[in-house]
């Protein structure tokens, strides 16, 4: 079954808010709660603070190629915005 181009808008710009909420609660969390380095301390909230870079990393990834399918979905209107006469002149 093929996705009309509206479900698909909708469905990458559901994927894209949830994605920029879950970077938002990692970076967060990972600022304001777990420990930052310093010393050689050793446990689970370095780990966990180790982890949850890496999925920090990974949902920004994730986020950018997200973004990317967005502006390809609205490539033809990106186009007609910019062809438009006098819209780079001054």
């Amino acid at each position: 079954m093929a996705m009309g181009k509206h479900a698909k808008l909708l469905s990458v710009n559901v994927i894209s808010v949830v994605l920029l909420s879950l970077l938002t609660v990692t970076g967060l969390f990972n600022w304001l709660v777990l420990p930052h380095g310093g010393g050689r301390r050793e446990g689970f909230l370095i780990g966990t603070r180790h982890l949850l870079m890496d999925v920090h990393a990974w949902l920004a990834m994730l986020f950018l190629v997200a973004i990317a399918i967005h502006l390809m979905l609205h490539g033809s209107h990106i186009k007609a915005i910019l062809n438009r006469p006098g819209l780079l002149k001054k």
